[in-house]
């Protein structure tokens, strides 16, 4: 896609109903983010999330969907105190979770480690700039690469990875200049978020989208429904019409024969 100048878009998905709607408008790549902890867990941030919730999670996607490629998201910790543990933890997401490749997140420190798992066999989307699993560490969200410093690491970071071996990276909350020349620089497609227009290609959180979550109000990302009002206003209407009693109607329950409503009648 990259090569045909092609725009990609990537969005999360965590469940096979929401995979299936994904795939079913276009969406080429599915990434089960471990963002399923702010969005369907309820933790304040990604660090909760566990290996095994990710292939929870990624197993029901694989069932929602038949294209798509999915992308496992390696949570915190899963892979970084050795190569050994990164390679089980690849290796669960393929085998246990049946994703097509995992994304880690880390810089040139990284990439000894991403060129291991690549060696296997596992592809490796790699991920830079703000890194969620290191939200302690960069305290807290905020933008990266802004000084001279910063950006040339970024770009080095870049490199080392696509060296590595990784299909894609994806840049996250940098600035739009340095994400174009990071992307001008690669051979592989970025995908972007918070990082400008000038990315091969973009990924947005499901439920930030569809407006599901109405206390995420983020500059990055744009909402193209609200759905959370409408489901609010559905779950309403249920409410009232049970209270009121017009709901459910004929229309909605069952019967059964007179015959055998009569002998049950006449023998209770």
């Amino acid at each position: 896609m990259k090569d045909n100048h092609e725009r990609i878009p990537m969005l999360t998905a965590y469940d096979a109903v929401g995979a299936h709607l994904v795939e079913m408008a276009g969406i080429p790549i599915i990434l089960v983010g471990d963002s399923l902890g702010t969005t369907v867990q309820g933790h304040e941030t990604t660090i909760p999330v566990t290996l095994d919730d990710m292939i929870y999670h990624t197993r029901a996607v694989i069932r929602g969907t038949s294209k798509a490629l999915v992308v496992l998201d390696l949570p915190f910790m899963s892979y970084g105190i050795s190569v050994e543990q990164a390679l089980d933890a690849a290796r669960r997401a393929i085998q246990d979770g049946g994703a097509g490749a995992i994304k880690i997140e880390g810089g040139a420190h990284i990439a000894p480690t991403l060129a291991r798992i690549v060696e296997c066999g596992i592809p490796v989307m790699a991920h830079i700039g703000l890194t969620p699993q290191s939200f302690y560490q960069l305290g807290g969200w905020r933008i990266q690469g802004r000084n001279l410093e910063a950006a040339q690491r970024l770009i080095d970071d870049a490199l080392a990875l696509e060296q590595a071996g990784a299909f894609a990276i994806v840049l996250e909350t940098i600035p739009a200049p340095l994400a174009k020349e990071i992307t001008s620089r690669l051979h592989i497609p970025t995908i972007g978020i918070g990082a400008g227009p000038d990315c091969d290609g973009q990924v947005q959180v499901f439920h930030d989208l569809l407006g599901l979550l109405d206390n995420i109000t983020l500059k990055h990302a744009k909402r193209y429904a609200n759905l959370g009002d409408e489901v609010k206003q559905a779950v309403s209407s249920y409410i009232a019409e049970v209270r009121e009693g017009s709901f459910p109607t004929d229309a909605h329950s069952f019967t059964m024969d007179e015959s055998t409503l009569a002998a049950l009648y006449g023998h209770s």
